[in-house]
This record gives structure tokens, C-alpha cells and sequence, in this order.
């Protein structure tokens, strides 16, 4: 049986950030060794504004506390299919909060949006998508699931997370490495989204989630019988040790489940 996932609480969103530096620049620091390289995905919603607090505070000095740009590969662990300028693109969000911020001394990312020129045909939206993936982590060789060196993902108010929603077909998926969905029950309804195996199989897998609006549902991920078909709770699952969730201590008031209050 898989290890339980590391459920970090902190008192606020400020010194949560802290932590989440410290967790990401080892990810990055890991990467570089594995491969001269930084393959990470990022989701939506509050992460990308936590994300910009972590990594654009002042660090110590030192080159293991270095968010070496030059060498980051970012994905989109899932998109709105919406032009790339629209207020629901996760492209735009990340580009608002963080990237546009990064001073361009410090180098800049690669960063893999949407093709808009498939947003009217999502099955084509998602199979290019997943071959920017297939270029990417397997030019030289032929594998049968990408492994990000990072995932970092928000869970809703639901359990979702990407955009794998409770119940939906797509929790089955077991063969595409990207997927469309059309009749996304949050709205915009049409979306792409990795699939749950390329999810679990990354190296470090974190979820970053805050504010009592998510009480309820972290209870039911961590401490009930009932929540674990949620989405989140499947990722618990598949991805066991290698998830870790960061969580303020309003998110969690409700959980009894171990709580770690330090990496």
C-alpha cells in the first residue's frame, strides 16, 4: 500500500510561501541534476499569485535558494479553451502573476501554452498539446507516461483538480496524456487537462490550497471513507509519498488527519 501524502499547514498564505520556495527549488535543484532541466506543471485559480510570492521574495544568497528560469519547462496542467489573452486563461493568469515579473536578468522560462488555432476542435486542442508533451519528454525515447520533475495543483471547493471533476468520465482515462473536456460543470465548460496517470507519475506532486471555503472538503479528502473517489483524494492515492499538500491553517481547521507544520 502507497505511503500517505505530507499535509504541511502554516498560518497564513505569507509564511506558507516560504515553505513552498524551499519545496520548489529543491524540485528545480533535483531536476538539473536529473537532466540539465526543469519540467513542471502548473494549474490555475490562487496558485500562480502564491507561486509569485514564493519565488520572487529575496532569497539567501546561496545557489540552492536560485530559481534558475533559464531552465524551467512549464506546461499547463490544464487550460480554458479561450484565446490566450482571455481573463479565463491560465496562460494569462500565470503571465499576470508571475512570469511578466521575473526580471529578465535572471533569464526566462519556456513556457508551452494552448495552440488557439484548435480551439474549435478540442480533440485536436488535446492531441497537440500532448504532442508538445511527446517532443518533449520523449524525443529520444519512446515512453508510456511523461514524469514532470513537479506538479503543482489547487483542489476546489469540490475535490477537483485540474480539470478532473467528480464522477466525470475522464477519472478512467488511462491511455491519453492529455484530454479535452467539453461539459466542464464549472464554467468555461470546454477545457483540456492532463490525464490522472501523467498526474501521479510526477517526481513531486504538491497541492497548494488555503481559506476556510475549503474546510469542508479537505475534511472529506483526508478524513472520510466518502471522499475518496474525489479527484484530489485519486491523486492522494496514485501518487502516495510523493504528494504534498500546503494548506493554511484556516483550510484544514476541520481535518484530523497528521498535520507537519515544517519541510
Amino acid at each position: 500500500m502507497a505511503k500517505n501524502p505530507q499535509l504541511y499547514t502554516f498560518p497564513d498564505v505569507q509564511t506558507l510561501a516560504v515553505s513552498l520556495r524551499r519545496y520548489v527549488l529543491t524540485a528545480q535543484n533535483d531536476g538539473l541534476r536529473r537532466h540539465d532541466a526543469f519540467k513542471i506543471a502548473v494549474s490555475g485559480g490562487s496558485l500562480p499569485d502564491t507561486l509569485a510570492k514564493a519565488l520572487l521574495a529575496p532569497g539567501n544568497g546561496t545557489d540552492d535558494d536560485r530559481a534558475r528560469w533559464d531552465k524551467w519547462e512549464i506546461f499547463f496542467a490544464d487550460e480554458r479553451a479561450v484565446p490566450l489573452d482571455h481573463g479565463d486563461s491560465n496562460y494569462k493568469l500565470l503571465k499576470d502573476d508571475l512570469l511578466d515579473k521575473i526580471p529578465a536578468e535572471l533569464g526566462e522560462p519556456l513556457v508551452h501554452p494552448i495552440d488557439v488555432q484548435y480551439l474549435d476542435d478540442m480533440q485536436e486542442l488535446a492531441d497537440q498539446y500532448e504532442q508538445a508533451l511527446v517532443r518533449s519528454f520523449a524525443a529520444k525515447d519512446s515512453v508510456k507516461t511523461p514524469v514532470f520533475d513537479l506538479i503543482l495543483l489547487g483542489c476546489g471547493p469540490d475535490g477537483h483538480t485540474c480539470s478532473l471533476f467528480p464522477q466525470h468520465e475522464l477519472l478512467r482515462e488511462s491511455d491519453a496524456w492529455v484530454a479535452p473536456i467539453s461539459d466542464s460543470p464549472k464554467p468555461p465548460p470546454k477545457r483540456i487537462t492532463l490525464t490522472l496517470p501523467v498526474v501521479t507519475h510526477g517526481i513531486k506532486i504538491a497541492f497548494v490550497t488555503s481559506g476556510e471555503g475549503k474546510q469542508e472538503i479537505l475534511r472529506q479528502i483526508f478524513d472520510t471513507e466518502d471522499g475518496q473517489s474525489l479527484p484530489s483524494s485519486l491523486v492522494n492515492q496514485g501518487g502516495g509519498e510523493k504528494v504534498s499538500w500546503f494548506t493554511d491553517e484556516s483550510a484544514v481547521k476541520l481535518v484530523n488527519f497528521p498535520k507537519k507544520s515544517s519541510l
